[in-house]
């Protein structure tokens, strides 16, 4: 089973030196921790600071890593209320692929 830093490094080579986000996204993984995705700046950044973002994704450790699985979808989990959005909404959407492993 994949830990936090894990998951961290993952989604850091995924987003790369520039994913194309432009903003700022934070995971909120629960008592897990968070994720940081740093898209503004250059190059992009990913760690586990908890700081203020352009939107924060929260959702279960588990539910998480179905997502990343694909045993979940990002759009039946919103529905469900597993996954929760706060802020921009169009930013969360960028973000789906870079989650995939």
């Amino acid at each position: 089973m994949a830990d936090l830093a894990t998951v961290t490094d993952h989604i850091r080579a995924a987003v790369g030196e520039n994913s194309g986000l432009g903003k700022t996204v934070k995971l909120d993984l629960g008592d897990k921790g968070v994720i940081f995705i740093d898209g503004a700046s250059v190059p992009n950044s990913v760690t586990n600071e908890d700081k203020p973002a352009d939107a924060t994704v929260s959702m279960a450790w588990d539910d998480f890593m179905a997502l990343s699985e694909g045993r979940l979808d990002p759009m039946m989990a919103f529905m469900q209320g597993k996954l929760k959005i706060a802020g921009d909404m169009m930013i969360a959407q960028k973000l789906a692929p870079l989650l995939k492993r």
